[in-house]
């Protein structure tokens, strides 16, 4: 067993940690990317064959495109029928109609749960029950069961383990060394390689655009969030100086090595209620022209991979030069949305390391700076919509707090009085 081990051990640094270690690729992910590809055409394929008349349930259109098809028309060119004084009872209907629909499916609440597929990528998750199609894509379904979970599984695990064990000790030899240009060099040496590293556990595929556009030292930047990986894939093409609470187990054990050789910014549970105490913090690294930039994901929560909810504001107060990132998965090789809700982050890393991988494309966008007259929620939603663009996601203005806590009641008042302003204007009343 011990000299299995070994063997098992010696491959994996000759041929992956190496490699990723040096920034290089010797070709074996590409060509696993190949197989996989062709795989999957091949199931998609054969899945559009056994379905002789295609229903919904087999072969769904994007969640994007939702269930209902909805009625773009205003509600105040809807009611404008109503201004007669005589009362019918269909005018009761099209209300009706949007009730049910925001029952059915609002637009908030789908983008908590993972996103559909348009066709079943040989992988348990799935909001669509496939049925048996043919007995080639079953022994296809079970080889890929003992793929993933005897063969991947094993060498992801062995890779994270590999890749957390040298973050720790590499931080906390760094952080031994004097304030210096050498310690900042190793320190990002260190992040880099860690990262690469991890990206290989995840059998990760990363597409960066626009590297011109980079965030430079000094400045902020910020991203939608769709999963705590979301980290590493920013980290694996540059350092970033992190921000976040203070948490125990191994992720406090990460931070406290990390934050020895980098200028993170972590907060105890009780100063991050206190917003004026990170607001300060956070200025005076930016106002360090030599320090990392900030790295920020402003929806304070993680969204399905289909939308941008509502930036806070408080990361747009701080000043300085804001450097938006768009970051898009492709859900066909595996979802990497973590529903917190649903599964804590043990059952969340076990569904990201027994898919098949995870790629994604990020893309730098153009700095942007707060324009004069303009307040901070302005700036915010300038920045997440130039995010929402270049990522093909769907904007929307909801707080992703709303995953956790209900619509607040003076919100809905207002949308009480703006339905009372619409029947009155249209002399439905009096």
């Amino acid at each position: 067993v011990a000299r299995v081990g070994a063997v098992w051990l010696a491959l994996v640094f000759a041929l992956i940690v190496l490699p990723s270690a040096l920034g290089i690729s010797l070709g074996i992910s590409e060509a696993y990317m190949w197989v996989l590809v062709k795989t999957l055409e091949w199931a998609t394929i054969r899945i559009e064959k056994g379905v002789k008349k295609p229903q919904p349930q087999m072969l769904k259109s994007p969640a994007a495109n939702g269930i209902i098809e909805r009625d773009e028309t205003p509600m105040e060119k809807e009611i404008e029928h109503l201004h007669r004084v005589e009362f019918e009872f269909s005018d009761i209907f099209y209300f009706c109609r949007k009730g049910f629909e925001a029952i059915v499916e609002d637009e908030v609440t789908q983008r908590f749960s993972s996103e559909e597929l348009v066709s079943w990528n040989l992988l348990t998750r799935t909001n669509v029950n496939f049925h048996y199609i043919s007995l080639r894509l079953t022994v296809v379904w079970v080889i890929g069961v003992i793929v993933r979970y005897c063969l991947l599984l094993p060498l992801r695990f062995t890779l994270a383990a590999i890749g957390i064990t040298s973050m720790i000790v590499g931080t906390t030899v760094v952080g031994q060394l004097p304030n210096s240009s050498v310690k900042d060099y190793l320190s990002e040496v260190v992040h880099l390689t860690c990262s690469r590293i991890l990206v290989r556990a995840l059998s990760g595929t990363i597409h960066y655009h626009n590297k011109e556009n980079k965030p430079q030292k000094g400045g902020i930047c910020v991203a939608n969030h769709t999963s705590p990986i979301d980290v590493i894939m920013l980290t694996n093409d540059g350092c970033y100086a992190m921000v976040g609470q203070v948490h125990g187990g191994l992720m406090g054990v990460i931070q406290s090595a990390t934050v020895k050789a980098c200028p993170h910014v972590w907060f105890e549970r009780s100063e991050v209620k206190d917003r004026h105490l990170v607001t300060k913090r956070l200025r005076e690294h930016v106002a360090d022209k030599n320090k990392l930039p900030i790295l920020i994901f402003p929806e304070g929560t993680c969204i399905n991979n289909t939308s941008v909810m509502m930036f806070k504001k408080g990361s747009f107060e701080i000043g300085g030069t804001i450097y938006p990132v768009a970051i898009k998965y492709d859900p066909q090789f595996g979802d990497a949305f973590w529903n917190s809700s649903k599964y804590n982050i043990v059952s969340y890393l076990l569904r990201i390391m027994t898919s098949w991988a995870i790629v994604c494309n990020v893309w730098y966008l153009p700095p942007m700076v707060r324009k004069e007259g303009e307040d901070a929620v302005q700036f915010a939603n300038r920045v997440k919509s130039a995010i929402a663009r270049q990522g093909g996601l769907t904007e929307l203005p909801w707080d992703g707090g709303l995953k956790r806590a209900k619509v607040k009641d003076t919100f809905k008042e207002e949308q009480q009085k703006n339905y009372s302003k619409m029947l009155v204007r249209n002399g439905s009343i009096g």
